[in-house]
């Protein structure tokens, strides 16, 4: 991947401005709603923007190289390529799933304990769905079962 790749996937989500919470506010009130459903929006357009950037850039640059080293590199690159984007394709679901969940008024609660996620931990990961004792529970017993 290249240098300007890897700082344009740096860049994604960090353009938004963090929430500003006011004492006594609600959780989970609009405005909350409104800055994670524009997060989502945004992290998935981007995203989406990143697939095609990769198609056009597959399309231009397939070549059949006479050198077997030169086409073997070049299949390389597309391999590691095509699994970015596979992950990214993936990614974009689950914000799929996510949006869904905004608008089913489900989201912001840990899914295991029903307890407020916090507006931090989903500025920083807005697909989250455990709350981080939930969730660090759940790592220990992965690492603990070997999985």
């Amino acid at each position: 991947m290249s240098a300007q790749k890897k700082a344009d996937q740096g860049n994604l989500l960090r353009s938004f401005t963090p929430y500003q919470e006011k004492d006594g506010e609600e959780y989970m009130n609009d405005k909350q709603v409104e800055h994670f459903t524009n997060i989502l929006r945004q992290w998935k357009q981007e995203l989406m923007e990143e697939v095609d950037r990769t198609v056009n850039h597959m399309q231009d640059e397939a070549a059949n190289f006479p050198d077997p080293a030169d086409r073997a590199s070049q299949e390389e690159e597309f391999s590691l390529e095509l699994r970015a984007r596979d992950r990214e394709r993936k990614l974009i679901r689950k914000i799929e799933k996510t949006l869904t969940r905004i608008e089913e008024e489900d989201y912001g609660f840990c899914d295991s304990c029903g307890v407020e996620i916090g507006v931090r931990r989903l500025e920083a990961r807005p697909t989250a769905t455990l709350c981080i004792d939930c969730k660090t529970l759940a790592e220990i017993k992965e690492r603990q079962l070997g999985q």
